[in-house]
């Protein structure tokens, strides 16, 4: 998604937030807080770029603070015990390679009562495990989300509704949230992926120590303005390969993702896991499966941990009747490069040290093995196999 730069009336709403006390006996209640990550990023290769999800570009071996770092603030005005406001502006780098600024949330909120809330508006789409805060690195212990899993979605909120509801059954607590709207994402290369519709459940069972969460998202979805997709669609219909293009269909396309996480902190030891299967009617978004596990251990103000990442394609990726040779032949590797997903797993060691009580310091070394490719990896050189070790050191705060 290509960074949304804040409108003047977004950014002035932000600014007289920040300005206004705490709390006003003639006006609403605001509270003002933030986040933001400090960090430098990178590799061990100068073959390939390595990247977070989405973004258009990324590093070499010459390190470079834009793939990790962000900042965000967030203000919410309270009028009573029932209605509120929230707007949350982030700032990092996406779509393009230069630092741009999104509204990420600005919804209107309404309690019913103890159990039940509506909010209307850009709301964040409960995709994965850590969906809300999955920009916020001070609420993580592994420096970033491993990409093995959270690559496969790129929608981060929808303009729409949502309903949420909480409750307290003895020592469970359950929080069931179903959301309903619509979203566009900006990709790199100058084309975007337009959510005409989107439904979202997202269901988290807290007992205790563990923490399980259930989540599934159905969509109906277009690709739009993708030069090398649509030449090849239509030269496939040119041909008389029309039935190859219907199943590199990109306009009206249902697709789904579902997800089962878990997370563990009893006394010092840490466990999180995540397993996702995203399932579409086209080859071009491929169907996959991919799951990570991360263990780690809270030793005083210091947590190593550890975590390993997959990834698999589970739809058709070759069309072995295609003619590898004459005039067809690069007809027939563009439809099977493009069907064949960029796969790898990874292998991270980190550290985590809360030296301060709204900041700690991060260091974490992934060793990434692509496969089918360059894997998450781009503007890969010819031969690019890997593996890759990335490097990253970064500060995460909040305010």
């Amino acid at each position: 998604m290509k960074p949304v730069t804040l409108s003047r009336t977004a950014l002035a709403l932000l600014a007289a937030c920040a300005a206004l006390p705490s709390h006003a006996e003639d006006g609403p209640a605001i509270t003002i807080s933030g986040f933001g990550t400090a960090a430098l990023t990178m590799s061990d290769t100068d073959q390939a770029e390595y990247i977070r999800p989405g973004q258009a570009a990324g590093v070499r071996k010459d390190p470079r603070p834009g793939v990790d770092s962000n900042f965000g603030v967030q203000a919410t005005a309270k009028w009573n015990e029932t209605v509120s406001f929230t707007a949350q502006g982030l700032m990092r780098k996406f779509a393009t390679d230069q630092y741009g600024a999104e509204l990420a949330w600005a919804f209107a909120k309404y309690k019913a009562n103890d159990d039940f809330s509506l909010r209307a508006g850009r709301i964040g789409l409960p995709i994965y495990l850590i969906s809300d805060f999955r920009n916020v690195g001070y609420a993580n212990t592994m420096l970033r989300p491993p990409a093995e899993v959270y690559r496969q979605v790129s929608v981060d909120h929808v303009d729409g509704v949502d309903v949420i509801y909480q409750h307290s059954f003895d020592d469970t607590a359950v929080t069931a949230q179903f959301a309903f709207g619509k979203s566009k994402t900006r990709a790199p290369g100058n084309y975007y992926i337009d959510f005409s519709t989107v439904t979202a459940l997202h269901v988290v069972v807290e007992n205790g120590p563990f923490t399980y969460r259930f989540g599934r998202a159905d969509a109906k979805f277009s690709v739009k303005d993708n030069v090398g997709l649509n030449g090849l669609n239509a030269t496939l219909r040119a041909v008389g390969l029309a039935g190859i293009a219907d199943d590199l269909k990109l306009d009206d396309v249902k697709g789904s993702f579902t997800s089962v996480g878990m997370t563990m902190d009893y006394k010092n030891f840490l466990i999180q896991a995540e397993y996702a299967k995203r399932k579409t009617e086209s080859l071009v978004i491929h169907d996959t499966s991919s799951w990570y596990a991360m263990f780690g251990y809270r030793y005083g103000k210091f947590t190593p941990y550890y975590m390993y990442g997959d990834v698999k394609q589970d739809s058709r990726n070759e069309y072995s009747a295609l003619p590898t040779s004459g005039p067809l032949a690069p007809l027939s590797a563009g439809v099977n490069s493009t069907i064949k997903a960029g796969l790898q797993s990874s292998n991270a060691i980190g550290l985590r040290w809360d030296f301060y009580k709204a900041a700690a310091l991060k260091l974490q070394i992934d060793r990434i093995s692509p496969r089918n490719g360059a894997g998450a990896f781009i503007n890969a050189a010819p031969g690019f196999t890997g593996p890759v070790n990335v490097y990253a050191v970064g500060i995460d705060f909040v305010f």
